[in-house]
């Protein structure tokens, strides 16, 4: 059992710097002065295609890494080891 919890462990730390790195390349989701006024973009490249980019393939990577993180956490702070 002991390993199995330093597998997951190990496991638990590289899924925390990969999270990191991860949301620190993301952009954010303000659209500046124009969000403020009330103006929204109109039918753009972006907002057509977006589930289809790059940074939609982040932000799913991104989800399935905060799941695991949080299942790692339960299971490595449960008394099960």
């Amino acid at each position: 059992m002991a390993t199995l919890k330093t597998v997951l462990t190990v496991v638990f730390i590289i899924v925390c710097v990969v999270l990191t790195v991860l949301v620190l390349m993301q952009e954010g989701k303000d659209a500046g002065l124009g969000g403020m006024t009330g103006q929204a973009q109109s039918g753009t490249y972006w907002s057509k295609n977006k589930g289809r980019s790059s940074k939609a393939r982040i932000i799913q990577v991104t989800t399935a890494l905060a799941v695991l993180f949080f299942v790692l956490a339960l299971v490595l702070c449960s008394k099960l080891f």
